[in-house]
């Protein structure tokens, strides 16, 4: 965890009588895989919702953590509604019904992350999630895509437990997609991680996503799978997170292995870093050490990041000329390379989840 962020978890958590441990540079140390609902406790996950500075502040100083990870550019989600305290229902993690709306979070997050990129030189966007178990939150989410379009938000998620029957398909999330479409905002969708391929059908067919995140149950359905691959479906891939998870069992293939040896259009991200204690480059060491990656393979997959990114067309060529240059590769070389997405390393992009978490 970025020990910056970690200081302001533990300056609101002493405000909001949190004992909070500060043990090997985190609060949470993960030991043996365990479930997406087991590694998030409610008090952390709970600071910074309702505070204003808090958020603001947190914002900032991811920012901060991304210049020093030597990120270059970074898409970052969280749900507004789950930093709320007030005009959404229920309000979350218990809190008193206080006075800051999901409308002033993306507000406040928003100017934290645009003071980052001024003084840290990190351009950073921001993707505004829906969560699966609130379908009535996301009419608003994709107001407020709307609404802060030109002030670093540029997309759209459904985030949350894959594992709610047929979660994709409530009609407040369908519409909320047929708006976004509508409204020219990009989507992505949390799917294939824990959940079937049927879920993956769902977010490509139903919510018409743009990428997909995690997505390593497409596999158990070759068609699906042939077909995302030649529409050039971009998979936003967090290895670290889908063993700590237990998404991945340990023993067995990785899909990412599959999707780097199929040459597929994914990228390597982090998940939850405040609550995985991780960098973008534990999935760079955990891939090159485990699962034999190599330097070419990280340069495409960040060349595949950029194409894949949620940036206007003129500041994607942009990242993409940066990239080029510093990997040393002529652009029309490039050119055969795979479209895709979102975030890297090196002197690239790297596509950050937070999921709420900011």
């Amino acid at each position: 965890m970025p020990r910056a962020l970690g200081w302001v978890m533990r300056d609101w958590g002493a405000t909001r009588g949190f004992d909070l441990l500060w043990a090997g540079g985190s609060f949470v140390i993960p030991g043996a895989p365990k479930g997406l609902g087991a590694v998030c406790p409610q008090p952390l996950s709970a600071l910074p919702r309702g505070c204003r500075e808090a958020i603001k502040r947190t914002a900032y100083e991811f920012v901060e953590t991304k210049a020093k990870e030597g990120v270059v550019y970074v898409e970052v989600r969280y749900s507004p509604h789950l930093l709320a305290n007030s005009n959404v229902e229920p309000i979350p993690w218990n809190q008193a019904e206080g006075d800051l709306t999901p409308d002033e979070v993306v507000r406040l997050v928003g100017q934290g992350l645009q003071d980052g990129e001024r003084d840290f030189g990190v351009k950073v966007r921001s993707i505004l999630c829906c969560m699966r178990h609130q379908p009535s939150w996301s009419p608003e989410v994709v107001e407020l895509c709307k609404k802060y379009r030109q002030q670093t938000v540029v997309a759209i998620d459904l985030a949350g437990d894959e594992s709610i029957q047929g979660s994709s398909l409530f009609p407040e999330h369908v519409k909320a997609y047929a708006e976004a479409v509508e409204s020219g905002i990009h989507r992505t969708v949390h799917a294939g991680e824990v959940g079937s391929a049927q879920v993956v059908r769902e977010a490509v067919d139903t919510l018409k996503t743009e990428r997909l995140g995690h997505g390593y149950h497409t596999l158990e359905d070759p068609v699906l799978y042939n077909r995302l691959r030649q529409e050039n479906m971009h998979f936003e891939v967090c290895p670290w997170s889908s063993y700590l998870t237990g998404a991945w069992k340990p023993g067995t293939e990785h899909a990412v292995v599959r999707f780097k040896n199929d040459q597929a259009n994914y990228s390597l991200n982090t998940d939850d870093p405040l609550i995985f204690k991780s960098t973008l480059d534990t999935d760079y060491q955990m891939t090159k050490q485990d699962m034999g990656f190599t330097e070419e393979e990280f340069k495409r997959l960040n060349v595949n990041a950029a194409k894949s990114s949620f940036l206007p067309e003129d500041e994607k060529r942009e990242l993409l000329d940066l990239l080029y240059k510093a990997y040393g590769m002529p652009p029309l070389a490039s050119a055969g390379m795979f479209l895709t997405e979102l975030l890297g390393w090196c002197p690239a992009l790297a596509p950050t989840w937070l999921s709420g978490d900011l």
